[in-house]
């Protein structure tokens, strides 16, 4: 027999192994792992999902189902819980117009500001620049039961109580220092030798700022405008002690389904969906951005 015969016959025997050889005791390892996390994927899917999925049911339910001691899972579907809260004397259109007004503003003031502070704190060299930036999100950091009473006696003065102004100024203080946090670790991603490239070219700094570097970090700025509009959408503690008959958003609308001779269950899981499902849809349809986002600059810890 030739040598290359001998040499394919222990290639074959090699890569030809046997059936019911066990695993290595790696690959056995890697697999469990791999089943561990697929199991909490599922239960972190379920705990977050059959409560949503329940109070969407449950805004379809009439009063007697919704109050069943026993989960009604068959039902003849209803709109009455949500006609109750656009007709009569419950008229939800100025809670919602309020709340867009509020968040919307107050989420695009807050890129707005935020990616010029952080693109500042990104590109600034000075010492304690470290702990500037973790002064910044340490406001962040403050319960807002420390901040709302100081903010309540400073808009009484100056006549921003009951007021949409109010609710976003309000809401500045807690997403413009995660905005501004947020930004500076994006930008801190970009090279600066591509601003250099475009200062050469003839750019000036605005301008290479505005062509340059805020078309690379779009991922940046979409994540960073949802979270501060989840943020102020959802808001209650601000809102119950700034706003007023002016300018309540919806959460207080919620609120007040909550009174002492009982609870309108249905119209509460009603408006609990009209309050969920717009945010919902917007993090569905920036998912792409949002998902790049988190996993890129975010976690640079700048």
């Amino acid at each position: 027999m030739s040598t290359g015969q001998i040499a394919q016959e222990n290639a074959h025997a090699v890569t030809a192994a046997p059936r019911g050889v066990p695993q290595s005791p790696l690959e056995e390892s890697s697999r469990s792992t791999r089943w561990v996390v697929a199991l909490l994927l599922v239960v972190a899917l379920l705990w977050t999902l059959i409560p949503l999925a329940w109070m969407l049911l449950s805004s379809f339910k009439n009063r007697t189902d919704v109050t069943a001691a026993t989960p009604q899972f068959l039902f003849e579907p209803t709109l009455d819980n949500y006609r109750g809260l656009f007709t009569g004397s419950n008229n939800l259109w100025p809670y919602i117009w309020h709340s867009v007004l509020a968040a919307g503003i107050s989420a695009v003031l807050a890129v707005s500001l935020g990616a010029l502070a952080g693109y500042g704190l990104a590109r600034t060299q000075m010492r304690g620049k470290r702990h500037l930036a973790f002064w910044i999100i340490s406001t962040r950091m403050a319960p807002i039961a420390a901040i709302v009473v100081p903010l309540f006696i400073i808009f009484r003065g100056i006549g921003l109580i009951d007021s949409i102004p109010g609710l976003v100024l309000a809401y500045l203080t807690f997403n413009l220092p995660f905005a501004i946090w947020l930004m500076s670790a994006f930008f801190a991603e970009v090279p600066p030798s591509l601003e250099e490239s475009a200062l050469v070219a003839g750019c000036t700094r605005w301008q290479a700022f505005r062509t340059v570097v805020l078309p690379l970090t779009k991922s940046g700025l979409v994540t960073t405008f949802v979270l501060c509009l989840v943020f102020a959408w959802n808001d209650y503690a601000f809102a119950v002690v700034i706003s007023g008959p002016n300018s309540q958003t919806l959460p207080i609308a919620a609120s007040q389904l909550v009174t002492q001779t009982g609870v309108d269950w249905g119209q509460l899981t009603a408006i609990g969906t009209i309050v969920v499902v717009p945010m919902m849809l917007a993090g569905l349809a920036v998912r792409r951005w949002l998902v790049t986002g988190l996993t890129l600059g975010a976690v640079t810890g700048e």
